[in-house]
This record gives C-alpha cells, structure tokens and sequence, in this order.
C-alpha cells in the first residue's frame, strides 16, 4: 500500500470513528431518556399497587422491535436480547422503587 492510500484510509477510518463517538453518545443520551422515563412509570405503578412487569407488553414491544430490526438491516435477535436487557433493567427498578430502595 503507497504512503498516500495509506493515508486516505486512515482518514476514513478516523471520519468512521467520528461517526460512531456521535451514535454512541446518541444511544446513551436515548437510553438515559428511556430510563427516566421507566421510572415515572415506576412510580405510578408504586401508587397504584400495580405488578413492576407487564409481560403481555413486553411481548408485544419485544415483537415490534424485532419488526423495526428486520426493517433496519438489524439482526432481530439481537434486538430481542438487547430489549430483554433493558426490561430486565426497568423491572429491577420498577420492585426498588416499589419497595422504596431507590
């Protein structure tokens, strides 16, 4: 490879790392929305005694999600793991906030 391609690639690989620091930032920046807004619902489920999980809505976010994949070019099961993740991470803090550890 000559000192010039050499050079244009890792220009390009720099302009891809850009792109990612930015989408990285985006996903954290979504999840930590995403989350305070759990919490309000985990609040609201505290008041009115309601159960932390809702699994007829987690399937149907689980199966809308994986549509959205499918839509996106993206694995559908790793968007299945990535979103039990999350729920599993909601319902943990939906039983604190229930049982006031949060």
């Amino acid at each position: 490879m000559t000192a010039d391609a050499a050079a244009r690639a890792a220009a390009l690989l720099a302009e891809h790392r850009k792109s990612i620091d930015r989408l990285d930032a985006v996903m954290i920046y979504t999840l930590a929305e995403r989350f305070r807004l759990t919490q309000d619902v985990g609040r609201l489920k505290a008041e009115h005694a309601l159960p932390p999980s809702d699994p007829g809505r987690e399937e149907r976010q689980i199966a809308r999600l994986e549509a959205l994949a499918k839509d996106a070019d993206l694995d559908p099961a790793f968007a299945r793991k990535f979103l039990n993740f999350v729920i599993a991470e909601v319902i943990r803090h939906h039983e604190q906030i229930r049982t006031g550890d949060a």
